[in-house]
């Protein structure tokens, strides 16, 4: 059920009505419509998967609450240990079991070894990257005192499988649950906050992310790419911008429905493409994860290796990246891609830029200056290396796409209509994502005092929507 058909409007209605208008700011009733749509939303995309969501969501809390209770620090290391190889081992059995399997198979092969390979027949579970976060977070922040055990299991359950976040997330932390304590009254405000960035999303998502499918699937369903080097350039382009549209447009969206609730949501994106180098880049986008990953692998490795100096951090945000990577699926692909975004880092370690986080210089017209103008293209254009890397099959098709842009010439091409239509709204988007760069989405319209003028707004990206829109692909994120 995806968030742009007319079954999660009707869902979100019925929510919305129960919500405020039966459970009445009574949390405990408020917290019951919000874990029955969860698991309604859950169930209809895998009825099958049921069973252990809610099976590993009872272990997590009475884990917790055994963490909570014992005073010996070596009885409550040891269930945090225990907690964090539960969820670790979820994780490798549904997502890379197969992938070692083979992968070992074909290591033994090339030595010589002929091994048969038996697969399992193994389906992943929807969301499981993500809700198994949230749950080996809470374990680890309990031991480190960072939260103390929940007892209210109605709040704990909502919080695991809080139905806008729980195909893709955003990745809340435990402190999420403070709000789920409490009731929540209606506000107009937020409301309606909440529909603006909802429809925001709405507008990446379906006018911009669903028509660059197109344009890119047609390239990387070839054997070959037998395609203009500077068509292939454009496709790689416009591929960085579906993935930000797609997934930042499902962000937003689950931001908008948990803001409608009276829930704040963690932020996701904080506009990437702005990005003025790759460790600027990687604070603002997908920022539940990579927070996530710093906090709880990265700063640990980092106190380990800190006699090493420069080379300690080097080695901890090189294997940060990669387990970003590897978290997107059984492929090396994807720790390639972590590979190549942490080897990024090194210049910016070595020359001190990591730990910059100044501001971008405007001139004219509000635009950034010639300088900071030329960092943000080549941020952009090393994220887009790393996307092909991302989007292939394989490391060695990786390599052929984009050998192939230089081969087939660079400077060759001949764009349809569809595309053009896409870079237009590219442009469009991202002029107003630059101009509310310091707001919480594009669509905040806090400056403008006229409604006539809002709703006018609103009614023109409602027909833009309908206008533009196409056969809907499901998001991106929902198969991590």
């Amino acid at each position: 059920m995806s968030f742009c058909s007319i079954s999660f409007l009707l869902l979100f209605v019925t929510v919305f009505a129960l919500y405020y208008f039966v459970a009445g700011g009574r949390r405990q009733w408020q917290n019951i419509v919000l874990l029955a749509a969860g698991y309604f939303l859950y169930g209809y995309a895998d009825l099958k998967f049921l069973p252990l969501l809610f099976g590993i969501t009872v272990v997590y809390f009475f884990l917790g609450k055994w963490m909570g209770k014992t005073a010996n620090e070596r009885t409550s290391r040891l269930l945090n240990v225990a907690g964090v190889v539960l969820g670790v081992g979820l994780l490798v059995y549904f997502k890379y079991l197969n992938f070692f399997i083979v992968s070992f198979a074909q290591l033994f092969g090339s030595m010589g070894l002929q091994v048969n390979v038996h697969t399992l027949n193994i389906i992943m579970p929807l969301g499981i990257s993500f809700f198994v976060f949230r749950l080996i977070s809470y374990v680890v922040d309990i031991h480190l005192q960072k939260t103390e055990a929940t007892d209210d299991f109605l709040a704990f359950a909502t919080y695991v499988s809080f139905f806008p976040c729980i195909m893709a997330g955003p990745i809340d932390r435990p402190g999420f649950m403070k709000q789920l304590q409490k009731g929540r009254d209606f506000d107009y405000d937020k409301v309606v906050d909440g529909c603006r960035q909802f429809l925001w999303g709405m507008l990446k998502k379906v006018a911009v992310a669903d028509n660059i499918a197109g344009c890119v699937n047609n390239v990387w369903v070839n054997d070959t790419f037998h395609e203009p080097g500077g068509y292939l350039l454009v496709t790689a382009l416009l591929y960085s911008f579906q993935m930000y549209m797609d997934f930042s447009g499902y962000s937003d969206m689950a931001i908008g429905v948990g803001k409608t609730l009276g829930l704040k949501v963690a932020k996701n994106f904080n506009y990437p493409f702005f990005a003025v180098n790759v460790a600027d880049y990687w604070r603002r986008w997908h920022m539940s994860l990579t927070s996530w990953l710093t906090d709880y692998v990265f700063m640990p490795l980092n106190v380990k290796f800190r006699n090493m100096g420069q080379a300690g951090m080097i080695l901890a945000i090189v294997i940060n990246l990669v387990l970003v990577g590897m978290w997107h699926g059984d492929n090396w692909t994807y720790a390639v891609f972590g590979l190549y975004h942490g080897l990024l880092f090194i210049p910016l370690i070595l020359s001190g830029a990591f730990f910059k986080k100044g501001k971008i210089k405007t001139g004219h017209l509000g635009l950034p200056c010639l300088k900071d103008a030329g960092r943000i293209l080549l941020t952009f254009l090393l994220v887009t290396i790393g996307l092909v890397i991302f989007r292939a099959d394989s490391v060695g098709r990786a390599f052929e796409y984009l050998a192939s842009i230089f081969t087939n010439g660079v400077f060759s091409f001949s764009l349809e209509p569809k595309h053009w239509q896409c870079i237009l709204c590219i442009f469009a988007v991202m002029c107003v994502e630059w101009k509310q760069r310091n707001r919480d989405h594009g669509l905040e319209l806090s400056g403008i005092r006229s409604n006539v003028l809002k709703y006018a707004i609103y009614l023109a990206i409602v027909g833009f929507v309908l206008v533009t829109s196409t056969d809907a692909s499901s998001f991106i994120y929902a198969q991590f």
